[in-house]
């Protein structure tokens, strides 16, 4: 027979939130100020929070910023009682102690995290003492980015109250000159607009933002807990034609390339565009608009291809084809017809638009390659290295490709290093309302390419950062630094030499070249160093063995020199003696939020049938040792067959007594001690009705006793980890009750019944907010709300607010969320039934969450014993076994590899502390 197994997955993608709101009695923010100065495009921001206990007893007070994602952190500093307690920078393996220790005893740790599109969070927090104060001083570092013609400097202000001395500054300087400057952001609006004050002269500008505390409750984002917004100055600076602006300083030089008044290069661009079932609704949508506004665009001495993929590949046409008003006409309305199903073929798909663009060379041109997804490929090849190395080879560096990651369930690792290998870049395209925005937003970035081939010769130049680019863009920018041999600016002879349509152009005027005798903080040092830090960090994802250690190593030692807290590097924030120390770490792009929570997965398995089984059924978790089993058996029940799984790893012991009217009775006890069983070999014939458990009394019986324990209806726990390296896995048995995600501070509890049917799932979820707030998702689909006494049925899909807690039914999931948490239940159906997955979509940054959804990925090392594998956790080493699990937190599940253990080893704790009693 085929066996009888039903899977289940569980997965927490952790989106960080916003900070537990201190009530203005406990403590006051009473200064605020941001300080940003640009120097040549080079930003230093520090800012300064001055906070007072104004309580008669000690306090725990706050602080908590956000910051660009493109900034390193490169000083913190706390003052009180006029000490400074230092952040240091060190190693990870440094830190890693302090991480370890905050992380065992449930304090929070990896306190930098990625919060959304372009911000990441810094959080930390001390103890003053009654009616003292402490000034919090953060300073971080970003290279501004010009992208369509601007740069923009982006400050989030959330101070959490209203301030009375709450202050942005901000001071532009541009050799070159400032051609324009603009001030955006919800901060900028409406009845905050009155607060900014823009001063712009010829190489300087200023823009300063001081709001009254009357005007901080008043913006669209604001309200009794002050400001909650981004102020953005973008500017401009001159250009000519040239080969652009050179610094040196101290031995060091930084070169901004962005000729103007160059001739449009025309394209061939071919779309990449994923269509498969995880595709559909809102996304689909969305990438057909996109794709709309996209092709209105095109000019016509483009040449372009359409290309949709699931597990099969579709063409609107099997070449490039002009852009001519009837072929853009044609296309978009292929484009607006196109429709999610399907598995996920990347590699075919990437494959045939490389095929397009190599059978249609033009002389004159610029070629791209442009590839959406929101998913891991399922379908055809799908072991990333190897789609990496086909990719890689047909491309054969003569075209670039761009990756856009739809979503935070894509394999983001997976498609930058594709689009590193290529010549291209990753972008995450954000599943908000203006995803079609983002995805034209990012086709603009690369619609008019100026110039290929460019490489940048510096002669009497060393310890260069990247000097060769495939494609220079309207709009963008090359930027280079590097040492000058010998601090000699007399050798130093700078050319760039590239392809301008069909012609090879050099560029090396150097009247544009600026020569500073000094400039603040060893400025161009730095610049140098945080360039070639970002780029080892991307080199070293396309390297392996000792070409990447070396590559890592030398990152490294930039960051600790530099004082960067980068993803190779932890920040250790001291505090008075006695209290904890956090450590805080930088994120990746697409890292799940606060404390790299990483999620987890279950996956639920069903008993095999036992020979002449009339009936079974199990209740109660792995690991009871009072667990008493009772299964109907038929007077055929095969005995040798159960006495024959002894050898057979099934692991638990069995004690059964049989009872006939024909015959007497007889006891016979069998025992077995290992791991697993073949229901398909041992146990040919299911039996035809599965009943419910009878009274021992009237029915034959079967004790189990745990040794472990066996039960029916396996579930498998997936443990994610921060790498690439295979996750863990565990298995716990029965139809349990488990803790998703309490919070008692808020009175919140979320719990969830598992199936006891073969396709497994979460047949109920209850939520208790206060005391007088109940939901309840049922196994129908349907959503129950008790208020009090007031009990209401919710079917339809508009919004449902119910005290602090609103719900979406939408189509396939129910969107919960409560103050500052968020919760999706995506439903799955398998074999015509359905089931519930919970992904916490969003995560308070207060760190007083337990339950599954609160757990931390995966740390450990593989041990190879002969032929056995262990696992080292936390210095103790465990037995491991090769195995699969499938991931159902998103729409379209996917296999992933696991290392096997026991849950207790795997948790780091009794399994029973992740069950609860009752709903």
């Amino acid at each position: 027979m085929g066996r009888a197994v039903a899977q289940l997955t569980v997965f927490a993608l952790l989106l960080a939130s916003a900070a537990t709101l201190p009530s203005k009695d406990d403590w006051d923010i009473y200064s605020f100020h941001i300080n940003s100065t640009v120097t040549s495009r080079y930003a230093t921001t520090v800012i300064t929070s001055r906070v007072a206990n104004r309580m008669n007893e000690s306090k725990e007070i706050e602080f908590h910023v956000q910051i660009p994602k493109n900034a390193f952190i490169s000083k913190f500093i706390m003052f009180i009682d006029g000490k400074a307690y230092d952040g240091v920078v060190k190693t990870k393996e440094q830190a890693q102690q302090q991480y370890t220790q905050a992380v065992s005893r449930g304090q929070s740790a990896g306190i930098v995290s990625s919060v959304g599109r372009t911000m990441e969070q810094f959080k930390t927090s001390v103890t003053v003492a009654a009616h003292k104060k402490v000034t919090f001083e953060l300073t971080y570092e970003e290279l501004l980015k010009r992208t369509l013609g601007k740069y923009e400097l982006q400050i989030h202000a959330r101070p959490m109250q209203p301030v009375k001395d709450f202050k942005v500054d901000v001071f532009i300087h541009e050799k070159t000159g400032i051609s324009f400057i603009d001030v955006k952001g919800e901060l900028s609006t409406n009845a905050l607009a009155n607060a900014i004050t823009r001063t712009h002269t010829d190489k300087q500008a200023w823009v300063y933002f001081y709001p009254t505390e009357d005007q901080q409750k008043t913006c669209s984002n604001c309200g009794e807990h002050g400001l909650n917004g981004d102020l953005i100055i973008a500017y401009e600076v001159n250009r000519d034609s040239g080969i652009g602006e050179i610094k040196t300083s101290d031995g060091y030089f930084v070169h901004h390339f962005a000729p103007s008044n160059l001739v449009r290069i025309p394209k061939n661009v071919v779309f990449v565009i994923d269509q498969s079932g995880s595709m559909s609704g809102k996304k689909i949508q969305q990438t057909r608009t996109a794709l709309v506004h996209i092709l209105n665009d095109l000019v016509e001495d483009d040449f372009f291809g359409l290309i949709t993929f699931d597990h099969d590949i579709l063409h609107w046409k099997r070449e490039l084809v002009r852009a001519t008003s009837d072929n853009l006409q044609r296309a978009k309305s292929y484009a607006r017809n196109i429709q999610s199903r399907g598995s996920t073929d990347i590699n075919a798909a990437v494959l045939e638009g490389t095929r397009l663009l190599n059978a249609h060379t033009r002389e004159g041109s610029a070629s791209i390659l442009i590839l959406l997804t929101d998913g891991d490929p399922t379908s055809g090849e799908t072991n990333p290295d190897n789609i990496q190395s086909n990719v890689r080879q047909a491309i054969a560096g003569k075209f670039p490709l761009y990756c856009l990651g739809f979503g935070f369930d894509v394999n983001f690792e997976f498609l930058e290093k594709m689009s590193l290998q290529n010549s291209g870049e990753a972008r995450r395209i954000y599943e908000d309302s203006d995803a079609d925005l983002q995805l034209k937003g990012f086709y603009e970035e690369v619609a008019v390419p100026l110039l290929t081939e460019v490489t940048m010769i510096y002669l009497g130049g060393t310890n260069l950062t990247q000097t060769n680019f495939s494609h220079y863009y309207n709009g963008s920018e090359i930027v280079v630094a590097g040492e000058i041999t010998d601090n000699n600016i007399e050798t130093f002879t700078p050319q760039v030499v590239a392809i301008s349509k069909n012609r090879r152009v050099k560029f090396s005027n150097t009247s544009s070249l600026t020569v500073t005798e000094t400039m603040p903080g060893g400025l161009l040092q730095r610049v140098w160093a945080y360039l070639t830090v970002k780029q080892l960090l991307e080199k070293e994802l396309l390297l392996s063995g000792s070409e990447r250690q070396e590559v890592k190593k030398e990152a490294l030692e930039l960051s600790l020199k530099y004082s960067f807290v980068t993803p190779l590097t932890s920040m250790v924030v001291t505090k008075p003696q006695g209290e904890s120390t956090d450590v805080l770490h930088k994120p990746k792009e697409g890292e799940t939020p606060n404390d790299r929570h990483s999620g987890l997965n279950i996956v639920a398995q069903s008993i095999p049938y036992l020979p002449g089984a009339v009936g079974a059924k199990i209740a109660g978790p792995q690991g009871y040792p009072d667990l008493s089993v009772s299964i109907g058996l038929s007077d055929d029940f095969d005995y040798d067959a159960v006495d024959d799984y002894a050898g057979r790893s099934i692991g638990f012991s069995v004690q059964h007594s049989f009872h006939s009217m024909s015959q007497g009775g007889h006891s016979r006890k069998a025992d077995f001690g290992a791991t697993m069983f073949d229901t398909e070999a041992l146990l040919p014939t299911p039996p035809d009705v599965f009943s419910s458990i009878h009274d021992r009394a009237s029915m034959p019986s079967t004790d189990l006793v745990p040794r472990p324990t066996f039960v029916p209806f396996s579930h498998r726990f997936l443990i994610k980890t921060e790498t690439q390296s295979p996750s863990l896995c565990f298995d716990v048995s029965g139809a349990v009750l488990v803790k998703l995600l309490h919070r008692p501070s808020r009175e919140l509890y979320v719990n969830g019944e598992l199936d006891d049917v073969t396709n497994g799932g979460f047949q109920k979820i209850v939520i208790h907010l206060k005391t007088d707030l109940h939901i309840e998702f049922n196994g129908q689909g349907g959503i129950q709300v008790q208020k009090g006494q007031r009990v209401m049925h919710h079917t339809g899909q508009d919004l449902l607010t119910v005290g602090s807690a609103t719900i979406i039914r939408r189509i396939n999931e129910i969107d919960f969320a409560a103050e500052d948490i968020r919760i999706v239940f995506l439903i799955h159906f398998k074999d015509g039934k359905r089931f519930y997955w919970p992904v916490l979509r969003q995560r308070p940054s207060a760190d007083d969450i337990e339950g599954i959804l609160a757990l931390k990925p995966a740390v450990y090392e593989e041990v190879q014993q002969n032929s056995v594998t262990k696992v080292k956790i936390e210095d103790q080493e465990f037995l491991a076994t090769s195995s699969t699990a499938f991931d159902y937190s998103v729409a379209s599940p996917v296999s992933v590899s696991c290392w096997l253990v026991s849950a207790d080893a795997a948790l780091q704790r009794s399994l029973n502390d992740f069950l609860v009693a009752k709903m």
